[in-house]
């Protein structure tokens, strides 16, 4: 494992790309596979099959060897350096079938759906606990304010003399409204914990329903076949570039079902009056006129299309701000580009399934 295997013979143009960059790269270091590999505590057979154009590394795997290199010649890659690598590894995702990647980006997902599950989780108890503590001393505030009342109606005459003996009465009251204030504060803080833990724990569960759906993408097609009586549903996609159409379509095309192509929100609209059998909506986000979030808004508000899970596909990133909008206008997932072919047939495979299983419960219960 100390030397550089040859690259692979029947890499796409674009793998054969990534992998003589990065070959270049790692060769500037100057030290065998296994050592490199023993650095960045990796393994070191698949950082091997990186290097030789038959794995696609992930991004932070790319980043890691620019600044293993940058730190060895002592000086830093360029911006634009930087850009011509990510283009290359781009493509070389985009033109990427294998389905052990796909596994590898949906249990990146799975992690950090589970990171806010769990991280949620914790907040919500610390949350609790505060409230617990904030409502014991309201108890204890409420009980030494009856105390005085019960005092003050009981010996009105004293009346005087008992607010002579007790000046804090005031800043009793304060100190309770005050904690009062505290209790509503923490109790919203708490229910906005526990809805981000239950919206964490419905991610992990459909991201689970996904990486079976990648591993047993071949029984999958399998069954298909053996049931040519059953009706499929259609996929709808929504893209206002040509070119996009045309690689969602050709990614699509293998599980069998009827792709409805449209370039804009009305048409999006318009195909869902025109059909009720759709399974899952793949938008665009960047449209002009109605962007994605408009379009999801629109489909939502509509009795008939609502249930319709949408997935949106982007190229501005999964950062917080945008995922958490698409979620708020009724996305059921969030894609960045360059999307991995097997992880967006494997998601829209699931929600097939979905549609499938619920058509064929409906058709019992009327039956």
């Amino acid at each position: 494992m100390g030397e550089l295997r040859p690259l692979a013979l029947d890499l796409t143009s674009e793998a054969r790309a990534l992998a003589t960059v990065l070959r270049e790269l790692f060769e500037g270091l100057e030290i065998s596979v296994r050592r490199y590999a023993a650095r960045r505590l990796r393994d070191a057979g698949t950082f091997s099959r990186y290097l030789n154009g038959t794995r696609v590394p992930p991004w932070e795997v790319v980043m890691d060897l620019l600044t293993d290199v940058a730190e060895h010649r002592g000086t830093a890659a360029t911006p634009e350096a930087i850009e011509l690598v990510r283009r290359l590894h781009r493509a070389a995702v985009e033109t990427s079938s294998s389905p052990r990647h796909a596994v590898e980006v949906l249990e990146q997902q799975l992690a950090e759906a589970d990171r806010v599950s769990r991280r949620s989780t914790a907040r919500g108890d610390a949350l609790g606990d505060a409230l617990l503590d904030r409502k014991h001393r309201i108890a204890d505030l409420e009980v030494r304010l009856n105390q005085l009342e019960a005092e003050w109606s009981a010996e009105r005459e004293r009346a005087d003399r008992l607010a002579a003996a007790n000046p804090d009465l005031t800043d009793l009251l304060r100190e309770r409204d005050q904690l009062q204030g505290e209790v509503a504060r923490l109790s919203l803080q708490v229910h906005e914990a526990q809805k981000q833990r239950d919206e964490a724990e419905d991610r992990c569960a459909l991201l689970e329903r996904q990486l079976d759906a990648v591993e047993q993408v071949q029984q999958t097609a399998a069954a298909v076949r053996a049931a040519p009586c059953q009706v499929m549903p259609k996929i709808l996609i929504v893209d206002d570039q040509p070119n996009n159409l045309l690689a969602m379509t050709a990614v699509l095309s293998t599980l069998e079902q009827e792709l409805v192509a449209v370039s804009s929100g009305q048409e999006a609209l318009k195909a869902l009056l025109d059909h009720d059998d759709f399974a899952v909506i793949i938008m665009d986000v960047q449209m002009p006129d109605m962007d994605g979030y408009e379009t999801a808004a629109h489909i939502k508000h509509r009795p008939r299309n609502r249930d319709v899970p949408i997935i949106f596909l982007t190229a501005m990133g999964i950062d917080p701000e945008h995922s958490a909008r698409g979620y708020a206008a009724g996305a059921v997932d969030y894609i960045a580009k360059p999307f991995d072919p097997w992880v967006l047939r494997a998601k829209v495979a699931v929600f097939t399934r979905i549609y499938l299983e619920r058509r064929v419960s409906g058709d019992r219960y009327s039956g």
